[in-house]
């Protein structure tokens, strides 16, 4: 049956109709074997992404500029829940194409149009490298130092914690463009060729053995202003923009990928039999779930509908680790699921491993409940009194 998926971006709900019937009767070819390792995986998720951008389904949602269909933010969401709706999880690659993809188009359109249909089609894979050893949260604290030279930017500095840097073709990267005292206001972010004489990667290996980080070295790398996304000294703009999608369709992929593991989990402990302590964590692993998919859900509508979402998105961070945290404490306390030593349960203690980080990068809880205390919530602030 021939399907004018490019029509379907006119609405939403018809093409979640479509794609969900599509994937019905294409998703056993489409679910990646397990892979062997970070490398693989990522491998996988390029191979998948170029099979449905092909298909078209991944089209809808992106504009006709980067090969797209038309649609928004709503189509793209929808896009993520069907997939793990079938079965098949959300590529790593896609994580970084949502808070890439909608900063490029605005801050940088041609460069996009060049550039970004490589990492829509899973041609490419891209990371951004914004965390540094000592500004991690606090990006206007960072040193990598950006110095512009006629016609080109010469970078110098490191950066770490940037996820699947060391496979990526490209780093979308913030910069030093202004002095250490201008903070916020002297930063500016390039697309840098991983591959550029000067630039050094070297994976960083996490408690569950995945090397799915890296920190990255600049020596005297040399980038063509033409690289820049915005105007010099506009990188925090473009972070904020980013920060924007990173928490609200983030969360929105992010829920889509743990119901599929809740159900995955709970396929495997109907088959080894469930007690009341694991019954009771399914439970409340299920209702932080909902809370977060309720949340995803308004966030993405707003970022559809282009409005700006300040604030107002650190719910979804909170509510996010939560739930992450609360499903894979689920396979925790199954004791007879054989979490320590099992072979089978390998992915399930590096989720674990993983979840536990949930509440710290991107911005910790901690400040995540300030930031909706003081800006969202409007609460008073403490005043303490010294007798």
């Amino acid at each position: 049956m021939n399907i004018d998926v490019q029509a379907l971006a006119l609405d939403v709900d018809e093409y979640r109709s479509a794609l969900r019937a599509w994937l019905h009767d294409h998703s056993a070819g489409l679910i990646q074997p397990h892979a062997a390792d970070h490398s693989q995986h990522i491998a996988n998720g390029l191979k998948l992404t170029n099979t449905l951008w092909h298909a078209g389904w991944k089209r809808v949602g992106w504009p006709s500029t980067l090969g797209g269909f038309g649609g928004g933010p709503r189509h793209r969401a929808t896009y993520y829940d069907e997939l793990c709706r079938a079965g098949i999880e959300i590529p790593d690659t896609d994580l970084s194409i949502e808070v890439i993809g909608p900063a490029m188009l605005h801050f940088a359109p041609e460069l996009a149009t060049t550039y970004l249909p490589r990492l829509l089609a899973g041609d490419e894979a891209w990371a951004q490298a914004f965390s540094e050893p000592e500004a991690g949260s606090d990006l206007a604290s960072l040193r990598t130092r950006g110095v512009v030279k006629a016609n080109e930017v010469v970078v110098d500095g490191q950066k770490v914690w940037t996820s699947h840097g060391h496979l990526a073709a490209r780093l979308l990267t913030l910069v030093r463009t202004g002095t250490t005292e201008s903070r916020h206001r002297g930063i500016t972010a390039l697309l840098i060729d991983s591959d550029a004489p000067g630039v050094a990667r070297r994976p960083l290996i996490f408690a569950s053995g995945i090397d799915e980080m890296c920190e990255t070295f600049f020596d005297d790398v040399r980038v063509p202003v033409e690289r820049m996304i915005g105007a010099p000294d506009q990188g925090w703009s473009v972070a904020m923009l980013m920060l924007q999608f990173e928490r609200g369709m983030y969360a929105a992929q992010r829920q889509a990928w743990l119901g599929l593991r809740l159900r995955q989990l709970l396929a495997r402990l109907d088959q080894a039999g469930i007690d009341e302590v694991a019954e009771a964590a399914v439970g409340a692993a299920w209702l932080q779930l909902q809370a977060v998919r309720a949340r995803a859900i308004q966030t993405v509508a707003r970022l559809d509908a282009g409005a700006t979402v300040g604030p107002e998105a650190s719910p979804d961070k909170v509510l996010l680790a939560r739930a992450e945290q609360a499903i894979f404490e689920v396979a925790r306390v199954a004791e007879r699921f054989g979490f320590v030593f099992d072979e089978a349960a390998e992915d399930w203690r590096a989720g674990w491993w993983y979840s536990r980080a949930t509440s710290i990068f991107g911005g910790s809880g901690e400040i995540q409940r300030s930031i909706v205390a003081d800006k969202v919530l409007r609460l008073p602030k403490e005043h303490c009194e010294t007798r």
